[in-house]
Order: structure tokens, then sequence, then C-alpha cells
């Protein structure tokens, strides 16, 4: 298992991130405290230092969204100091009141903290939103300390085109980076030309969803909530699962750890994010980095292209 985890710059943000963080989406609420503490420790230990726990519900949702109040106590019980360890929080256009900080205080006061390192934009919901606004509000929370850095959830290459052009002409912190789906099965957003402009440009990416929810795992019998499927490329990927299991098993390797090393071969992508309610799929995740130096960059994407499910039917420019 690899000792430490590569670091590598985020975008023009200043600092670096690990090459592998830690979501909470659908998983702290279904662990063990005990285990969770043991998971996240173990986490620091080799470098995964990054913790995104992004809130997705809002307030009266039943039932109640609390994996950041269970992150607050799980890193409680790993006695991490707060220099120690990267969080990352998101906002919402939905809640947008003229800015993002009362949304987002709400959020650090869940963690039991006072700031992030990066937050998150996630998708346009309005459509009375300027570009203008949201670089100006996303402006105000690094003026007050709030984060360090930020960017944006799906959003299309084009958007995050003009925000960076708004940023660069009024003097404000542009998006150092977009969390975009990226799967063996899901690459035409991130593998596209519009893309490919950006990160020619210093842009960089955190590869998120990328093991579709479990089915790149070789898992089919999922019993909890999944990520969204633009272009309903799933069904594809079911068909063609036994093959990619089968591919795995012909390198040597889990079906999981093939899928998280796919992510590493993108050179624009600083950070793979990804789930884990079990030790053993911390330790298989981590095993990545030795695959991809085992097999080769090239030789390693060769054998999962098969599998490219979006290819020609998603947009490249993105949602």
């Amino acid at each position: 298992m690899t000792a430490t985890v590569p670091r590598r710059a985020l975008g023009d943000a200043g600092f670096d991130v690990p090459a592998l963080a830690l979501g909470s989406w659908h998983t702290y609420d279904r662990m063990d405290f005990e285990d969770a503490v043991t998971l996240l420790g173990t986490a620091i230990e080799h470098g995964v230092n990054l913790f995104d726990v992004g809130v997705y519900g809002f307030p009266g949702m039943q039932p109640p969204a609390i994996t950041d109040v269970l992150f607050s106590a799980i890193i409680r019980g790993v006695g991490a100091p707060r220099e120690s360890w990267l969080l990352s929080e998101k906002v919402w256009t939905d809640a947008y009141d003229g800015g993002f900080a009362p949304q987002l205080e709400r959020a650090l006061f869940r963690v039991g903290t006072d700031h992030a390192d990066l937050v998150v934009l996630g998708d346009i919901h309005r459509d009375d939103l300027t570009m203008r606004q949201i670089a100006t509000a996303m402006q105000e929370l690094v003026d007050t300390g709030l984060t360090r850095a930020w960017g944006v959830n799906n959003w299309s290459a084009g958007n995050i085109a003009e925000l960076r052009r708004i940023a660069a002409d009024e003097g404000l912190v542009p998006p150092a980076f977009a969390q975009l789906k990226y799967s063996v099965a899901r690459r035409s957003i991130p593998d596209g030309e519009p893309f490919a402009r950006l990160f020619a440009d210093g842009f960089v990416f955190e590869a998120s969803d990328c093991l579709e929810g479990g089915y790149l795992a070789g898992r089919t019998d999922l019993t909890r909530e999944v990520g969204r499927d633009p272009g309903d490329v799933r069904a594809t990927l079911l068909e063609s699962l036994p093959e990619y299991v089968a591919t795995a098993e012909r390198l040597g390797t889990t079906p999981a750890r093939l899928a998280i090393a796919f992510t590493l071969t993108h050179p624009a992508n600083v950070t793979t994010l990804f789930g884990a309610t079990k030790l053993s799929q911390l330790e298989d995740n981590l095993a990545a980095f030795e695959l991809v130096e085992r097999i080769g960059t090239a030789e390693l994407r060769a054998a999962v292209d098969p599998f490219w499910a979006d290819k020609g039917v998603v947009d490249p420019e993105g949602p």
C-alpha cells in the first residue's frame, strides 16, 4: 500500500492537495463510529487529508442530512489538529441571497471549524444570477477568510472560461478547479476539446463519481442513492460490466483499483474524490498508484477504452 500519496498543485490557488480525496456522501451515516475514526485516521496517515463534506440537504428535510455533523465528531475522534487536514465544502446557487457567506458559515458551524480550504459551487439552478455576481460573491468568501480557494461542480467549459475572464479583468480570485464526473465509462467532458483548452491555460479538475456509485467496483446490487446519470450511460456500462471485471482480473487487479487508477492518468486531474465505508476500500484505492506504475499510463488507458460508455453521447462542452 502506498506510504504517502503524491501531492499536486491546485491550479493557481497557491497550495497543494493530495492526489486522493475522501468524500462523505452516504458513507459516515452507514458506518460504525469507531470504524469511521479508524478509516479517517488511516487516510491521514497515508496523506489522504482532503475531506469533502458538502451538505446535500436542506433545513426540515426528512431524514435530516447529518453527514457533516458526523464528520465533525469523527475527526475529533481521530485527534487530528485542524492544520493537518483540508476541508472542501459546497455552496449552492439555490440559496444565494446576495452572497454565499450565510450558507457557508452554517456549514462550517456544523463541521466545527471557522474556514474551509476549498469551496465548490454547485450546479446553476437559477436564471437570475450573472457570472459577475457569482464571481463577486465567491471573492467575498476569500476576502473574509471563509475559504482559501474555490471551484465549480460540473459546469460547462464556456461558463468556467467566462468566470475566469471576469476574474482576470476585475482582479478577482478565479475558480481554481472544477469537480467533474470522470470514470472509465464517463470520459467525454474531461477528455474533450473544450476542457482541454482550459487545462492548457492552467485550469485543473477533481475527478468525482469515479466508481459510478459502485458499479465500477463490480457491484450491481446497490441499495443506496447514487449520482445522476447524464446521458443515461449506466445501462451501457452494466452491459459491459462482466468484461470490465474480466479485464481487471487479466491485469491482476480489482475493478475498483483499475477505475481509480484510470483517473490518475489524466494530466489535469489533481485529486480523485472517492467514498469508502471500509478500510479495505481505502487500501485498495491507495494501491492504484502502484498499478499505474506497473502497467503504464498508455497501456492502462488502452485497456479500458472499450468501456467508454458516453463517447458520442454527452456534449464535451459540459452541462
